[in-house]
This record gives C-alpha cells, structure tokens and sequence, in this order.
C-alpha cells in the first residue's frame, strides 16, 4: 500500500492535507502513521482515497475527533458519496448513547393504590388459572374411574414412595418436638392455677385437631409441592411436555394426576404418624416436668378426649392434599423456557401452598365450630 502526505500550504500554515491510496484493515498502521505526520491543517482530503472500509473510517474518524478535542477541528473534504455516507454511519455509531433523563419519582397516593390493585389483579389471576387448572384435573380424574385402565399404577406408586412414606421421618419428627414444645409451654401455665393434669387435653385437642395435620401439611407443601414444580418445570423447558401432546397422550393424565392421588391417599396417614408423635413427645414431656406417669396420661386422654378430635384433623388432609398438589403441578406447568422462570415458580408454588392450607384450615375451623363439631 502507498499512502503519502499531500499537504498544501498556504503561508506557512498548511491548511489542508490529504491521503492518498487505499486505507483498509490491511493498511491500517501505514495510514494511522501517515494521519499521525500530517501538519495542522483545517481539512482532510479525501480525493486520492482509492478504497475505504469501515477500519478505515474508524481511523479518520477517531482522528477527527482527536483533533476536536485539541481544539484544531478538521473537515473532511473529497469524500465520494459512498465514502461520505461510511464516514457518517462509524461516526454516529461512536457518539456515546445519550443519557436517560431521570425519572421523577412521585409518591402520591395514586401509585400506591396502583401497585395495590396490580397485586389484588394478579393474586385474582392466579387463583382463577388455579380454579380452572382444578376443573381440569377433576375431568380427568372422572374420565379415569369410568376408565381404570388409564391410570398410570407405577407413577402412582412412585410418587406415593418420595412424597408420601420418603416424608415419614421428617413427620414424625417434627409432630414428636411440637407435642414436647406443648407440654412444656402449657405445664409452665398451668401451674399457675394446679391445672397440670389438664396439660394432657391441651396436647390432645391441639394437635388432633389442627396443628398434627396443619404442620404436616406445611412441610408437604414446602417438601413435594417445589418438587412437583422443579419437576415438571424441567420437563417444560426440555419440551417433553410438548412431545406428549403431539403423540397425542395427555400431560394430565401421566404428569399430574399420579401426584394428586399420591397426596391424596398419603396426607391422612402422614397427618395420623404426626398425631401420634406429638402425642409421644407431649407424654414424654409431661413425665418428665410434671410427673404425669404414661399410664395416668393414657386414663386422662381416653376420659377426656373422644375420637371425633382425630377425626375432624384427619378430614383435613385430603382436601390439603389436592390443594398442595394442584398448585405444584400448575405452577410446573406455567414455567418458561429459562431456568429463571423454573426458580420464580417454584418459590410462588411454595408460597401460594402454604397460605391457601391456612385460609383453608381456617375456614375448617369456623365450619366445624359453627357445627359444633
């Protein structure tokens, strides 16, 4: 490549300069040199150029804008149009973004009732696509009894296996700590009035009736509810979802109603285990603080407590376990195709779980106390 100087001079102060020959990629340093020599001069000129590509025009352009910031400016001048309009599309694609004005932030009443009909609007979404999603594995559900053959045994076995009996230790556990946790906290009341012996009622009462199968249900939901979520979620990502529906099986069906029945039948027995524990632990307790011998808080829980108490807690648990499942599965079937979405719904499936076993528990508790039951 040949690129020289051609300077005219006016005086003694040159005031235009030009290149000459191709200035590319392959020739970039010889014509960066050859920019660097040049006089100060008001324009560049262009006319000997014989080929530009974009390296090119960067370089006259960076040394334009060099040369600005010294406070010498230089015109360019002999460009062709096809050179002129190259120039033009480097030079505004260097011109730094210009900066975002900065919003104004009102805090007025209006945005906070915005925000709050926003959250009203989409908590009202999801429970309807929840409710909807509900209708929908019911269908199924009505078209598999008329139809045994459609359900899917080794799924169902399966999942009774890792939500349902994988679940017993962490049960059991924790229905053993909260009937320890009750005789503790309530013997220290009860001493007050030398009530102790009513300790043993406390336990029963309290943990047939809600806390055995209301914890035992939170830590389903926290347990097999994010499972079902990351489960299917994988699936939706991976377009296995998608791959059933077009060889024409229903995701419903092989996905989701295993899991339902799953809970379904092990949520009572989970609810019963912890029933049972808390009983042992607030026995165990009651021993050792009050002196309450197994035998004496055997007579006082067949005396004082019926059956009817364990039975009200247990009739709970299915209508938990649809719950906890339906939401798992339709938070699955709503992920995205990115693991962001995966994690943002299976958080919500956890969330969304455990509040609405508490409505519900607490719309058990009014029902049942209007019934007198």
């Amino acid at each position: 490549m040949r690129s020289n100087l051609a300077a005219e001079s006016e005086g003694a102060l040159p005031k235009q300069a030009g290149l000459t020959g191709p200035v590319t990629l392959a020739n970039l340093s010889q014509s960066r040199a050859a920019l660097d020599g040049l006089p100060a001069s008001d324009a560049l000129d262009l006319t000997g150029v014989t080929k530009l590509d974009t390296a090119g025009a960067w370089l006259i352009t960076s040394f334009q804008a060099t040369r600005a910031a010294e406070g010498k400016p230089v015109t360019i001048v002999g460009a062709k149009d096809t050179q002129a309009l190259l120039l033009r599309a480097v030079s505004d694609a260097l011109k730094p973004a210009p900066k975002a004005p900065k919003r104004r932030v009102h805090h007025e009443a209006g945005d906070g009732l915005f925000r709050l009909g926003e959250s009203v609007n989409g908590l009202a979404m999801g429970i309807g696509g929840s409710l909807g999603f509900l209708g929908l594995v019911i269908g199924r559900l009505g078209n598999t009894v008329l139809h045994p053959s459609r359900l899917r045994l080794t799924a169902l076995v399966h999942h009774m296996q890792h939500a349902g009996l994988n679940a017993v230790p962490i049960v059991a556990l924790m229905g053993f700590l909260i009937g320890i946790v009750l005789a503790f906290q309530g013997s220290e009341q009860l001493k007050q009035f030398g009530a102790e012996v009513y300790v043993v009622d406390l336990i029963a009462i309290s943990i047939l009736r809600e806390l055995g199968i209301l914890l035992t249900a939170i830590i389903v939901a926290g347990r097999s509810a994010s499972a079902f979520t990351a489960a299917i979620g994988s699936m939706k990502m991976r377009e296995e979802v998608d791959a059933m529906r077009v060889l024409g099986l229903d995701p419903i069906e092989l996905l989701v109603l295993p899991r339902v029945l799953a809970l379904v039948i092990l949520l009572p027995v989970l609810g019963f285990i912890a029933s049972m524990a808390g009983l042992l632990g607030g026995g165990l307790m009651a021993w050792i603080d009050l002196g309450i011998s197994p035998g004496m808080f055997r007579t006082q829980l067949l005396v004082n407590t019926d059956v009817s108490h364990l039975l009200v807690g247990l009739s709970k648990a299915p209508v938990f376990a649809v719950i906890i499942a339906v939401v798992g599965c339709h938070q699955g079937m709503q992920v995205k195709g990115n693991t962001e979405s995966l994690g943002s719904r299976t958080s919500r499936s956890v969330v969304v779980a455990i509040f609405l076993v508490i409505v519900v528990d607490a719309l058990f508790s009014i029902f049942f106390a209007l019934l007198g039951v």
